[in-house]
């Protein structure tokens, strides 16, 4: 059986946001390939699976179960996929290249021989897999080719709409049982710690950075409130981290998180490729400089060109008398 197969990705029976973006690449690169499409769930079946596969437009599902996967692991999931090629013959399976989803296919790639490709933008096939992808924290578009019956490949993070389908159709699962060997779940997550909850940096819709700008910690109060009244999270580039006065966790770029708010407000930020690699899928950026010549300021579609700390405050009051919050 052949087909366009989409890893989605989940922890704990929660399915991440990127498995989304997932089944919209797999759905289009399906009807590109005319091949069907089948969602692919590893481990103890979830009850919304089926609901999901059908928001997606995904008629077919199949959960690779086994007792042994208790959480996750990146042998036990990437060998559960090398089983699957045995078992279906699919002609691709894909994911979103996650830290997870390129850990997992690799896996996968290393125990079949099967070759795999990460961080796409672009794939099609005519005769051979034609693929452009991302290289160099996204500075470079490199354009591959690989002569193979079948491949696995990611897409980069962020680089896919969430595109539920028009119309949504019922969808049947299939359960595969499979009998893992032990020793893989060696590497399966054994213990948990909870860092934050709720919206995080990387699924924010808005995000306030700061850069070398801000000037220090204390600076960074009026970024914090501005966020607050946007429902945002607080972000900020290297340089920030380097002179100690945001945690590494708040960092926006190539060594810190990727983010896709529906807007980024750059505040004090020169845009250095390594932070406007982590930036750059943004829907929209308003970055507030004194330079106009600041890469982030030519880069973004909005720009205020003037001191963050007269313009954040006076954002933040405009805000508040619309709201009719008292200061």
């Amino acid at each position: 059986m052949s087909g366009v197969y989409v890893v989605v990705e989940h922890d704990q029976s929660c399915f991440a946001p990127a498995s989304r973006e997932a089944l919209s690449a797999a759905r289009n690169l399906g009807e590109t390939l005319q091949e069907p499409v089948v969602a692919t769930l590893i481990g103890e079946h979830i009850p919304e699976f089926a609901a999901l596969c059908e928001e997606y437009g995904v008629v077919e599902g199949v959960n690779l179960n086994d007792p042994k996967i208790l959480d996750y692991g990146p042998e036990l999931w990437g060998q559960a996929l090398a089983e699957l090629l045995v078992l279906r013959n699919p002609r691709v399976v894909l994911t979103v290249g996650t830290d997870r989803g390129n850990e997992v296919l690799a896996q996968a790639s290393a125990r079949t021989g099967v070759p795999f490709v990460a961080n796409c933008i672009d794939v099609n096939h005519d005769g051979v897999w034609n693929m452009t992808r991302l290289q160099w924290g996204g500075s470079l578009l490199e354009d591959s080719a690989v002569d193979s019956p079948t491949i696995f490949l990611t897409y980069a993070h962020h680089s896919m709409d969430d595109a539920p389908a028009p119309a949504p159709k019922n969808a049947v699962i299939d359960t595969i049982d499979l009998d893992l060997d032990p020793i893989l779940a060696r590497t399966m997550v054994q213990d948990r710690v909870t860092l934050t909850e709720g919206t995080t940096l990387s699924t924010a819709a808005v995000v306030v950075s700061g850069g070398r700008g801000v000037g220090s910690a204390e600076g960074f109060a009026s970024l914090e409130e501005l966020a607050e009244l946007l429902s945002g999270k607080v972000g900020c580039s290297r340089a920030v981290t380097n002179n100690g006065w945001r945690s590494h966790a708040d960092q926006v770029g190539q060594t810190g998180t990727r983010i896709a708010p529906e807007i980024y407000i750059a505040c004090g930020i020169s845009g250095a490729i390594q932070h406007w690699v982590g930036a750059m899928a943004s829907k929209n950026i308003l970055a507030i400089n004194t330079d106009p010549e600041a890469n982030m300021v030519t880069k973004a579609g909005y720009a205020v060109l003037g001191d963050l700390h007269e313009v954040i405050p006076a954002v933040i009051s405009e805000i508040r008398h619309r709201r009719g919050i008292d200061s």
